[in-house]
């Protein structure tokens, strides 16, 4: 685990954990042109790490050489809505490359893998690139940060089924209270972004304000997913604590305590 880095909340005066994005894509070139200023922005508002999930082959190699330039962990995996684009050596490349990096203590999981009914990509195609990453995250004893879009009946019956011991995180969760909790019974966080800065994300916000805080983590997508209310097209870790201080007040406890616990749940899901 890095340093423990603490920020004072100047709405409490006091010290409150150190915020981790669990989910951006900083790795992407909507990033090329200020990323090294964001990362000292970010320093500067106690944001101090950020996961960079993989999302295709031919983004690997990029990703991990901005993940090594700015040391942040990193998850490798394919995209659903990358399917498409795949050859029949993407997997064993996939494989080779976790085992060439798997003493490398940042590498932090598979992903981002999932499911998607509003993408192009042959659903077919993407359950049996699912289900190879689940059996990945089992040999590598590495969580798994999922996509899952329209898709959850599909997913849970794959999560019940899976013996990944790590298990890992919902990414971008959006659904309500009901179906929180079949996620979070099998032993899976629930990544919360920028969506839950709308108004109009009710059953997002009666999800987080209901169920236990350990079943959570922060995450902003970046640079999608940016909230209605920014006013900006690229979204960025920058959000981190808008969404800190929505979850306190929607579980009404203190920020200290929200962050403590958010600070936990993504350390020990990742093992930072």
């Amino acid at each position: 685990m890095e340093p423990l880095s603490t920020k004072t909340d100047p709405n409490e005066n006091v010290i409150v954990s150190p915020l981790i994005d669990s989910h951006a894509h900083l790795d992407f070139q909507e990033f090329d042109h200020d990323r090294a200023e964001l990362f000292q922005k970010m320093k500067e508002q106690g944001i101090s790490q950020v996961v960079i999930p993989g999302v295709s082959e031919e983004k690997w190699s990029n990703q991990l050489r901005i993940a090594n330039a700015y040391n942040c962990p990193f998850a490798l995996g394919v995209h659903p809505w990358f399917c498409h684009s795949m050859t029949e050596q993407t997997l064993p490349n996939l494989k080779q490359l976790l085992l060439s990096l798997r003493q490398a203590s940042k590498l932090v999981a598979i992903g981002e893998c999932g499911l998607d009914k509003l993408h192009k990509s042959n659903f077919t195609t993407q359950l049996s690139v699912f289900r190879a990453q689940i059996a990945l995250a089992e040999e590598f004893d590495l969580p798994l940060i999922i996509h899952c879009v329209k898709s959850h009946e599909e997913m849970l019956d794959l999560l019940k089924n899976a013996n990944n011991a790590k298990k890992g995180v919902i990414h971008g969760f959006y659904g309500g209270p009901e179906l929180a909790l079949r996620y979070v019974n099998l032993g899976y966080k629930l990544g919360v972004g920028g969506l839950l800065l709308n108004d109009s994300a009710k059953k997002l916000q009666q999800t987080v304000a209901q169920l236990p805080l350990s079943a959570f983590v922060l995450e902003t997508d970046s640079p999608a997913m940016s909230p209605r209310s920014s006013g900006n097209d690229r979204n960025s870790p920058l959000i981190l604590p808008l969404l800190l201080k929505k979850v306190a007040s929607l579980q009404k406890k203190t920020n200290v305590l929200i962050s403590e616990q958010l600070y936990l749940n993504v350390t020990q899901l990742f093992d930072l």
